[in-house]
């Protein structure tokens, strides 16, 4: 199968090495001393307990030096979408597919919904539908990635934790496309399941993203630290139940109790969110698709958020604030 990893950052890096060492012809779109890292010394794997694994992959900055494939893997952030897909006609042929692997609300959500918001489009997953008129949505695939990972040095991937990549199409059906993209994730060492319920998944781990994340970013504390603090706990708490409201509405069933999500979180330790890494390290953050995504699907169903908005409206201050210091 010929794979382009679009972002071959953290999430992206790991699943083209993995993919490029079990014998899949994988190029990879990356930018800066990253790129030139896997230009001259392959993308690199360090995993605990394993030896380094080292793969050699094709790497450019230019998504249309990549030619046609037959899966293209949006491995960035739901932010920086827009920015690529204009390039990716460039990729495609007849059948190939585009895999999504954003965390928050994807906006394609109510694309194969079946309910009564079919179609309907989402302004802050996709502004100004730059996405959706640009990529088919009969192209995609969605995915709920669990892996936590990190660029460690350039063209160095660290996998810290996770094994699990979710794959579905995106109206749930069981099609012979997505399981020969799970047999090629399952051949490259992931556990890969076609689930029933795409959009199920996405609130289960979005119910700890959407609250963690922005605390985390606001408080600079680790998932161990905001559960371990009754008054940050209750707000994580609170903020799950307003979702858990929303997700209802829309005919989503949560499978787990909401304190056995947290006591997942906690369990994970002294571990830094994605969007905390992000605010040190002064890069724009997912808040949109993790946060204010949901306040819009609170609209949509007519549930209130104080909790989610108000947090949302530190996190947006917060950002506005660090690009008038830099």
């Amino acid at each position: 199968m010929r794979i382009c990893v679009i972002g071959a950052g953290s999430i992206g890096g790991l699943l083209a090495a993995r993919l490029a060492a079990s014998d899949e012809d994988v190029s990879v779109i990356a930018r800066g001393a990253h790129l030139e890292a896997i230009r001259a010394n392959g993308l690199t794997l360090l995993e605990e307990g394993c030896e380094p694994l080292i793969a050699k992959v094709r790497a450019t900055n230019v998504i249309v030096e990549a030619g046609p494939q037959d899966l293209v893997i949006l491995g960035m952030k739901a932010h920086q979408v827009a920015d690529v897909v204009r390039d990716l006609p460039s990729l495609f042929h007849d059948s190939t597919l585009v895999l999504t692997a954003q965390n928050g609300i994807p906006w394609w959500y109510f694309s194969g919904h079946g309910g009564a918001h079919e179609g309907r489009k989402l302004a802050s997953a996709d502004p100004g539908n730059v996405i959706s008129d640009h990529l088919p949505v009969t192209r995609v695939i969605g995915s709920v990635v669990y892996p936590a990972a990190e660029i460690s040095a350039p063209g160095v991937i660290k996998l810290m934790e996770g094994n699990r990549f979710s794959l579905s199409e995106i109206d749930n059906q069981k099609t012979p496309r997505i399981e020969a993209v799970s047999a090629a994730f399952t051949k490259a060492g992931f556990r890969a399941p076609v689930v029933g319920d795409i959009r199920a998944e996405i609130w289960t781990k979005l119910w700890g993203n959407l609250s963690f994340n922005p605390i985390s970013a606001l408080t600079h504390a680790t998932l161990a630290g905001i559960c371990q603090c009754p008054l940050t706990r209750a707000l994580a708490a609170d903020m799950m139940r307003e979702a858990q409201t929303i997700g209802e509405a829309l005919g989503i069933r949560f499978r787990i109790a909401l304190e056995k999500r947290i006591a997942g979180a906690e369990a994970v330790g002294e571990h830094k969110t994605s969007m905390l890494q992000d605010v040190e390290a002064g890069r724009v953050t997912e808040i949109d698709a993790l946060v204010g995504s949901v306040i819009e699907l609170g609209e949509i169903a007519g549930v209130k958020t104080p909790a989610i908005s108000a947090v949302y409206a530190c996190v947006k201050l917060l950002e506005q604030t660090r690009q008038k210091t830099n």
